[in-house]
């Protein structure tokens, strides 16, 4: 079964790999429809999370942002197979960092940064285009696929970009592996934590009129190792096209009170969602836990 969906997984990434950009958003256009009007894909989750996180907005604004939203996330997915046969300077045109020297002036006086971003505009080229753009080396976590064969393509090809993915069941050994080895560590914490000690761990905040639980570990390895951290912000300038602006979060993170660090994330995520809203990830169940099970 996993050699079939591997052989159509190929298949796919090869058809989209000849496709113009101007047909692969025609052709994501048409499935974003697919999948919010036929398919319904996580539409209650989708709308009970947007008429939650914005009581103010009328049924017809809700709608217009959970449209966006479809297609937001269908080009994120076509990006995404697209990224597998793109020439690094298209990578680098359509994912352009702004400000690349703020990692180069921190990287002078520190041995790491953590570098944090959301399930926001297009992340998938971000594990590509930061290795292209700047003279350190980015290690990004991720999520192992069940499909094995799926997930080593997909280790071969964020490797050709020089990008080290190593899988979030080794966060702690990956910073021990790269500790002063100037490395620039990606991590996208907007998820919700998993039952268990990430849930125990967690820090709650007020997040979209609810209390909220944050992954604690970009705070932890923060204070563990006085690494500064960065956001990772990735705005969408016109289709198929971003531009990623970094700024400091903390240069000083054992200075703060405790959850303080992931505070001021949080507090980032809120001035960007509000005003993009479309561009985030709503089909995520964020909110499936309460500050009662914790």
């Amino acid at each position: 079964m996993n050699l079939l969906t591997t052989c159509i997984f190929l298949s796919f990434v090869a058809l989209v790999s000849i496709m113009p950009f101007r047909v692969l958003y025609c052709f994501s256009d048409f499935a974003a429809v697919i999948m919010h009007r036929v398919v319904k894909y996580r539409r209650k989750v989708i709308y009970d999370n947007l008429y939650r996180s914005f009581p103010d907005k009328s049924s017809d604004e809700i709608d217009t942002i959970a449209k966006g939203f479809y297609r937001n996330l269908t080009d994120n997915l076509l990006e995404s197979f697209k990224s597998f046969t793109m020439k690094h300077s298209s990578i680098i045109k359509r994912h352009k960092i702004i400000n690349p020297e703020l990692l180069e002036s921190l990287l002078t006086q520190h041995k790491g940064i953590i570098g944090v971003t959301a399930h926001y505009a297009n992340w998938e080229w971000g594990s590509l285009s930061g290795s292209l753009q700047c003279n350190n080396q980015f290690v990004a976590l991720y999520k192992p696929l069940r499909n094995k064969y799926i997930n080593n393509i997909l280790l071969r090809s964020r490797a050709k970009c020089n990008t080290e993915l190593v899988s979030i069941k080794e966060t702690s050994d990956m910073f021990k592996k790269f500790e002063n080895k100037n490395s620039v560590f990606l991590m996208a914490a907007d998820q919700s934590p998993a039952r268990g000690k990430q849930l125990d761990n967690a820090y709650w905040f007020d997040f979209f009129n609810r209390q909220t639980a944050f992954l604690y570990g970009p705070e932890k390895y923060a204070r563990r190792y006085n690494y500064p951290i960065v956001y990772i912000d990735i705005q969408r300038v016109k289709r198929g096209f971003y531009e990623v602006v970094l700024s400091t979060l903390t240069e000083t993170p054992n200075d703060l009170p405790e959850g303080k660090i992931t505070e001021l994330y949080k507090d980032k995520l809120v001035e960007l969602i509000s005003a993009r809203p479309n561009d985030w990830l709503w089909s995520h169940k964020r909110w499936k836990h309460s500050p009662k099970q914790n």
